[in-house]
Formats: C-alpha cells, sequence, structure tokens
C-alpha cells in the first residue's frame, strides 16, 4: 500500500509544468469588446432594465423565411445528421463560387472554397495558413477587433497603420509604404469597413493593389458587408479591381450581415488551391464540418435572390441618414458620414477632459461606461478598434430604439 503524501503547507508555492495554468498564447488573447458590449447590455435587458444597444454588429432582422425553411427541411433528413466532408458541402462551396461570380464577378473553383464556422474561424484559418512565427500582416486602424488576436494566435506580429475621420478613415499607399518592413508578408483589407462605414473606391482600391503587388505580398479582404454600400460609391472586389492578385489573395465572407443569419455561423473562405487545401486540412482537425443544417440554411440564402437583402439595406439606409443627423447635433461630437456597413464612428475628443457628474471624464472607454451608467445606453469605445478618442454605434437596431438611444445621448451631453 502507498502511504498516504501529507498536504503541501498554504504557503508554500506551487511550481512545475502546472504552475502556469493557462498558455501564454491564449492568455494573451483580449476579450472581443464588442461582444462583451454586447453581452452586458443583454444582461441589464434581462433584468427588466430599458437598455438600448449599439455594441454588437447584429441585424434586428430575422433571417429570411425561405432560409429557415430550408433548416427545417434539413433536420428532417438523416444524411445531414452524420459528418460531411470537413472543406464543406460539395453543393454549397459550387453554390458559393456561383455566388462569388454573381454578385462580385469573381470567378472561382469550387476547389477554391473552404466553409468555415462564420467569417471569424475563416479570418484565422487564412492567417494560420498564410503565416509563419513573426510574419508580419499590417492591419489599418481602426480594425474589428478579431483581426489582430487572429494574427497574433496565428503566430504573426500585427503592425497597425491609423487612419482618422480627415481621412474617412482610409489608409493610403503612402501609410502602408512607411509601415512595411522585410517581415511584411500580409496586408489586411477590408471595405466596407467595420468599425467605421467607410468604402474605398475602385481607383482606391487599385491603387493599394498595385501596391501589393509591387512588393509581392499576400492580402486578405474582407468582404462581409459586400452588399451594404451607399450612396452608389464605385467600389469593388480586390482580386477583381487587381485580377494580378488572385493567386496571393484570400476572401473572406458569409451569411451574417447579408441574410441577418449571425447565428448560424457560416462564413467561408476563397483563396488559390494551395493555401484553401492547407486550411482545410487545419480545420479537419479543429472543428471538422460545419453543422450540416446551417450549411443548407446557407446554401437556400446563397442560392437565392438578393430581395430581402435589398429590404435590410433600405432600412439600413434609412438609419445611417438618422445617425449621423442626430449625433451631428451633440457638441463635442464630429461623426462622417459611413458609405457601408452599419456602423457610425463618430469623433468624441471633444467630450473628454470634462466634469460629468463630479467625474471627469478623460478616455473614450470612460465615456462609453458613464454613458451605460447614466442613460442605458451601450457603446464601444475606440479603444477596442486600436483608436482612442471614437465610439462605435451600431445602426442595425430598430428606428425607435436608434431615436430613443440617440435622443438620450443628446440629453446627457446638453
Amino acid at each position: 500500500m502507498t502511504p498516504a503524501t501529507p498536504d503541501k503547507p498554504a504557503s508554500q508555492p506551487v511550481s512545475g509544468p502546472r504552475s502556469h495554468r493557462v498558455s501564454g498564447r491564449v492568455g494573451g488573447i483580449a476579450e472581443s469588446a464588442t461582444l462583451k458590449v454586447d453581452a452586458k447590455a443583454k444582461a441589464l435587458k434581462a433584468e427588466g432594465r430599458p437598455v438600448i444597444g449599439f455594441g454588437a454588429g447584429e441585424p434586428d432582422f430575422a433571417t429570411p423565411d425561405y432560409v429557415v425553411e430550408a433548416a427545417a427541411e434539413a433536420c428532417r433528413d438523416p444524411k445531414n445528421h452524420r459528418y460531411t466532408p470537413a472543406g464543406g458541402l460539395p453543393e454549397l462551396k459550387k453554390a458559393i463560387a456561383e455566388k462569388t461570380a454573381r454578385d462580385s464577378g469573381y470567378d472561382v473553383e469550387p476547389a477554391q472554397v473552404l466553409v468555415t464556422n462564420g467569417g471569424k474561424q475563416a479570418i484565422y484559418a487564412a492567417f494560420a495558413a498564410m503565416l509563419d512565427p513573426g510574419d508580419e500582416v499590417i492591419v489599418p486602424a481602426p480594425y474589428w477587433t478579431t483581426y489582430p488576436e487572429a494574427i497574433r494566435l496565428a503566430g504573426g506580429v500585427p503592425v497597425e497603420v491609423l487612419a482618422d475621420e480627415t481621412q474617412d478613415y482610409k489608409v493610403t499607399p503612402e501609410q502602408l509604404e512607411a509601415a512595411r518592413t522585410e517581415r511584411t508578408k500580409v496586408l489586411l483589407f477590408v471595405s466596407p469597413s467595420n468599425p467605421t462605414g467607410s468604402v474605398y473606391t475602385a481607383d482606391e482600391i487599385r491603387e493599394i493593389g498595385q501596391w501589393v503587388e509591387d512588393h509581392q505580398l499576400w492580402v486578405l479582404t474582407d468582404e462581409i458587408y459586400e452588399h451594404l454600400v451607399y450612396d452608389g460609391v464605385d467600389t469593388g472586389s480586390m482580386p477583381v479591381l487587381c485580377p494580378y492578385l488572385a493567386d496571393n489573395c484570400v476572401v473572406v465572407n458569409g451569411v451574417a450581415k447579408t441574410y441577418a443569419m449571425t447565428g448560424w455561423r457560416v462564413g467561408w473562405m476563397i483563396g488559390p488551391q494551395d493555401l484553401v487545401k492547407a486550411a482545410t486540412n487545419l480545420q479537419s482537425h479543429a472543428t471538422s464540418n460545419v453543422a450540416n443544417v446551417s450549411q443548407r440554411a446557407a446554401l437556400a440564402a446563397v442560392s437565392g435572390d438578393l430581395a430581402a437583402v435589398e429590404e435590410m439595406k433600405a432600412a439600413f439606409d434609412r438609419r445611417r441618414r438618422t445617425i449621423v443627423s442626430m449625433l451631428g447635433e451633440i457638441d463635442g461630437v464630429v461623426c462622417p458620414t459611413p458609405q457601408g456597413a452599419f456602423y457610425a464612428y463618430p469623433q468624441v475628443k471633444g467630450l473628454l477632459g470634462k466634469e460629468y457628474g463630479g467625474r471627469v471624464i478623460d478616455t473614450s472607454a470612460d465615456l462609453a461606461e458613464y454613458i451605460l451608467e447614466q442613460v442605458e445606453v451601450a457603446v464601444v469605445p475606440g479603444e477596442a478598434f486600436g483608436s482612442p478618442g471614437y465610439l462605435r454605434l451600431s445602426y442595425a437596431l430598430g428606428d425607435d430604439d436608434l431615436v430613443e438611444g440617440i435622443t438620450r445621448l443628446q440629453k446627457l451631453f446638453s
């Protein structure tokens, strides 16, 4: 019989392999600021508080009926109760290729498509397949919170390039060149932008594409908001406007924003076949296939017409004009008119360094906290997007809530 081992004294320090319980790689990841704000807003609502949330980029519309019906039918078919190819249902990959040709004029083969668990997984998989430890990725800021974290997880180094409201939050080739080093491997390109709503014109995209080609870089372009472009802006898809980049370009997209399917978790990456195969191998070990019912729903979405999309876009456009107009009435707030997505990104430096209710607010993070405490409106501070002094407000919420929420801000800072 093995004798019992006496407990270690409480004061004895723990050492050895278990002393660091969480890896530095994962422990260093910042929590998603947008989801954190959204979770706090929903928790307060569950307590009966009249919170209005401008935090998460989530359409308030229901998923179109024909998509829901396709999912219900898929549930009843036993073939969807089993494993399917890790890279996606063949018919969905084919439909995504056809949708890409239809919507952006980019001709790709189904073998160039990997279906993922939402756009976030596509972004991580793409970076994991492209990057070796220490490779640098140029990240235009303001940026969506997930980008730098996905780059770091993949072993890369995000290099931020900031563009403020005087540039409509759009970086120039000159800024990109100033940030380039011998370790630069990838440019992250996002248009329409989350968090700013800015849209690069076709000419601007061509200029940046030529810079990428001149330096033989990769480019990852996130086109999740491709259908939400306003004011007739002349824009387009990077590999279409710059066809010479196709063999070194990854396109990320999904059904979440276009079809109000955030909870269904279906995205995809499109790229050269060798990179997609590598990312598919990664997914085969990480998650296997995306849930088949969600894939069947996505198949119905991308195969259908864009009527529901146009209806949502009209509502977003109306809300866009309302929120910009109302924010512009607050002294100390400067809000450029976004031309895409469903976000306003006002500069609020004129509200900082002042005393409100006996409390001095010095940062936009403090300002967002103060707004939630005082008038129960949830916004995301610019610190989350690499640009302190700003707030992000999603206008993908009901018209009445939008007006009520901004009215509360107007009264708070009047």
